[in-house]
C-alpha cells in the first residue's frame, strides 16, 4: 500500500513537472522580450513564473480543488518585509478596510505630507505586506506620512468594492488629518496600476467637496483608465509583452463581473455603439497621441457592432469604471498631477491620453516616461532577485515630485 502510494505521488510530481515545462517553454516562445530591458534573462523568468502562477490557478479553479485568485494571492505573496527602525509602523482599520500607517520616527517642526497609496495587482493580487516595503522607503525618504489601503478583492469581493474602500478610506484619513500630524494643504494620492485607477477615480469623486481639505496632488503609475478603446497603439505594439492584455481581460472581467465570453469582444470594440465612440473619440482616439507613439499601428476600431455584447458589458463604460471620460468640468478642477507611463505596457497610451486631457484643462502635469519600463514594475522595487534599473528610476520620479510639494 505504500509503495503504491508513494508510485502515485511519483507519477503525480513528474506529471506536474512536466505540464509546468510544457506551459513554461510555449510561454518563453511566445513572449517578446523588450529590447530596452537590461535585464532579459532575469525579464523571462519573472513573467515566465508569474504566467505558471496563473495558468496553474485556472487548473486548479476548473478542478474545483481552489480559485484562481486564492492561489495567485497563495503563491505572489510571499513578500519579505524589512522593518526599518527610522520609520514608526502602526496597523488600522478604518470599519472594515484595513489600512496601515508608515511615520518617519525623526520629530517635524511642522506637520507633515501625506500620501495615501493604493496599489496595484489587478484586484487578485497586491497586498499591504507586499507593498510594505515601497511605502516604507516613501515616507523616509519624502519624511511623508504613507497612508496604505489594504482594499477588498476578488475572489470574495468584486466592483465597485475596491474602489468604495479606497474613497472610504481617503475621506476618514482627510477628517483625521490632525490626528496623524498631516499637513491639510500637502496630501496626494498615489498607485499603481489598478490603484492608478482608483487615484482617477478618487480625484474625481472629491471634486467640489467642501467638508474636507482639497487634495494637493495624484500620483499615477502606468494607469488603465478606460476599457472602451482595447485597440490603442500601446495594445497593439505589446500584446506579446508581458503582462498580456489577453490574460488580464480574464481578471478585469471576473472584477467587473462580465462573463469571460464577452473578452474578445471588449477587446475588438464589438461593444461600443457608435453614439458611445461618436461622444468619446475625441478623448479615446490614437490620433490624440504623440506621434512616436503611432509606430506599427493598424486602425482597426471599433468591430461591427454586437448589442448583446453591450448590454452584457456597458457598465464597463460609466465614468466611475472609465476616468478618462470624465466631462471637462470635472477634469478641470483636478489636483496637479505626475504620470507615469511605460514603453513596454500595454495601458501606456490611456495614461497618454490622460495626460493630454489634464493639459487641455490647466491641469499642470509633470510626466516621467520609462523607455525600459514594463508594467507592473514598481511591486518589485524591493526585491533583490528581481530588480530592475526601472523600478529605481520611477521612485526616484516620483519621490522629487513629491518633495516639491
Amino acid at each position: 500500500m505504500i509503495a503504491l502510494l508513494v508510485i502515485l505521488l511519483t507519477v503525480g510530481y513528474i506529471l506536474v513537472l512536466g505540464f509546468s515545462l510544457w506551459i513554461l517553454i510555449e510561454y518563453w516562445m511566445v513572449i517578446d522580450v523588450p529590447p530596452a530591458i537590461v535585464h532579459t534573462m532575469k525579464f523571462r523568468i519573472l513573467h515566465s513564473y508569474g504566467h505558471l502562477i496563473f495558468k496553474w490557478g485556472c487548473i486548479l479553479e476548473k478542478l474545483r480543488i481552489c480559485s484562481m485568485p486564492r492561489f495567485c494571492q497563495f503563491a505572489l505573496h510571499l513578500q519579505l518585509i524589512r522593518k526599518d527602525p527610522r520609520v514608526v509602523v502602526t496597523n488600522l482599520r478604518f470599519g472594515t478596510i484595513s489600512v496601515r500607517l508608515f511615520q518617519p520616527k525623526a520629530v517635524s517642526s511642522c506637520p507633515r505630507r501625506g500620501v495615501i497609496f493604493y496599489h496595484g495587482g489587478a484586484a487578485v493580487i497586491g497586498s499591504l505586506d507586499m507593498y510594505h516595503n515601497t511605502c516604507s522607503f516613501l515616507a523616509l525618504k519624502t519624511d511623508s506620512v504613507v497612508l496604505s489601503v489594504g482594499y477588498r478583492k476578488l475572489p470574495d469581493y468584486h466592483h465597485p468594492v475596491s474602489f468604495r474602500d479606497c474613497l472610504n478610506a481617503t475621506v476618514h484619513f482627510l477628517k483625521t488629518l490632525d490626528t496623524y500630524g498631516v499637513d491639510p494643504s500637502r496630501v496626494v494620492v498615489s498607485g499603481d496600476s489598478l490603484g492608478a485607477t482608483i487615484v482617477a477615480f478618487v480625484s474625481q469623486a472629491l471634486v467640489g467637496r467642501t467638508d474636507i481639505p482639497k487634495l494637493r496632488g495624484q500620483i499615477l503609475v502606468y494607469p488603465a483608465l478606460q476599457g472602451i478603446n482595447l485597440q490603442l497603439p500601446s495594445h497593439q505594439q505589446n500584446k506579446n509583452v508581458p503582462i498580456p492584455l489577453t490574460e488580464l481581460m480574464i481578471v478585469l472581467c471576473r472584477y467587473f463581473t462580465i462573463d469571460p465570453s464577452w473578452k474578445d469582444a471588449l477587446l475588438k470594440g464589438a461593444c461600443v455603439p457608435a453614439h458611445i465612440w461618436e461622444k468619446y473619440k475625441k478623448w479615446l482616439s490614437a490620433d490624440n497621441l504623440p506621434e512616436r507613439f503611432r509606430y506599427k499601428y493598424q486602425a482597426e476600431f471599433p468591430a461591427p457592432f454586437n448589442e448583446a455584447a453591450y448590454l452584457e458589458t456597458r457598465h464597463a463604460f460609466e465614468v466611475e469604471n472609465a476616468p478618462l471620460i470624465a466631462d471637462d468640468q470635472i477634469i478641470a478642477q483636478l489636483p496637479g498631477a505626475l504620470i507615469v507611463t511605460c514603453e513596454w505596457d500595454s495601458f501606456r497610451d490611456d495614461g497618454l491620453l490622460y495626460k493630454k486631457r489634464l493639459e487641455d484643462q490647466g491641469v499642470p502635469v509633470t510626466w516621467y516616461h520609462a523607455e525600459d519600463g514594463f508594467h507592473g514594475c514598481l511591486a518589485l522595487f524591493s526585491t533583490i532577485l528581481f530588480h530592475f534599473p526601472c523600478c529605481e528610476k520611477i521612485m526616484s520620479a516620483i519621490v522629487k515630485y513629491l518633495r516639491d510639494i
